[in-house]
């Protein structure tokens, strides 16, 4: 006697005007947004180092003053195309190492004791 009866609303589905499908996109847009946000800042620039670094390797010549990543400085005597660099850390003393462990190019005359 008190209560009355409720019936559902019938909705329009698929119209521009649809509260829930705006819903739907307020909803995925901070995610979307944070995946943005994170391209731009972590993946892109670590991208972008990686392609100095391998060019960087592409381009080591004899002579070039490098820094490996154990800190060792030397100058390159001789350049393998098997992925190996001989570098010159003091007179008559050589060191074979991979050119990825080459991680810094040093201007030409940084090295002046070798």
């Amino acid at each position: 006697m008190f209560i009355s009866n409720a019936y559902a609303q019938a909705t329009t589905a698929g119209t521009a005007a649809d509260p829930g499908m705006m819903g739907n996109l307020t909803t995925f847009a901070p995610l979307v947004l944070m995946f943005v946000v994170m391209y731009f800042l972590m993946i892109r620039p670590q991208q972008k180092r990686a392609k100095e670094q391998r060019s960087m390797m592409d381009a080591l010549a004899k002579g070039d003053e490098v820094v490996t990543a154990g800190g060792l400085l030397g100058k390159v005597s001789k350049v393998s195309d098997a992925g190996y660099v001989t570098i010159e850390v003091a007179p008559n003393t050589e060191l074979v190492v991979q050119k990825s462990a080459i991680t810094t190019l040093l201007p030409k005359g940084t090295l002046k004791s070798l």
